[in-house]
């Protein structure tokens, strides 16, 4: 149940002001009006990052931040820059003595399936 003074914080909200400013204009302390804000916050206000559909947001899980695998997947494509790969290795190859770069694995050896085939056929001769 709602009640006057959070009906009157959320209008100033919705309105775009601030917390401070709110805070000054009704007179409630700054802490009174963050809780009512933060009280008031639907989950339904969640929008898919793709889309911009709702996002239903399933209680005591982590947040999601898209509406479907399909919009995640796509929003991921269209922002490699946002990917975080700390996992990258520099080697050199065992076979041709290239220089590679491997990602997620450090016990790799060989640059490409080619290498290692060929690595593996001088051995049988």
């Amino acid at each position: 149940m709602a009640t006057d003074k959070s009906i009157e914080i959320m209008e100033y909200r919705r309105q775009g002001l601030g917390y401070k400013r709110i805070a000054a204009i009704t007179g409630y302390s700054l802490n009174t009006v963050k809780s009512v804000c933060r009280r008031s916050q639907t989950p339904a206000g969640k929008r898919c990052l793709q889309c911009g559909a709702a996002v239903e947001q399933p209680p005591h899980r982590k947040e999601k931040k898209f509406c479907s695998d399909k919009c995640r997947v796509a929003w991921w494509n269209s922002h490699p820059e946002r990917v975080k790969r700390r996992a990258f290795y520099h080697m050199v190859c065992a076979h041709c003595g290239q220089p590679f770069e491997s990602y997620g694995n450090q016990n790799r050896k060989y640059c490409s399936r080619r290498c290692y085939d060929d690595a593996r056929r001088k051995g049988v001769e």
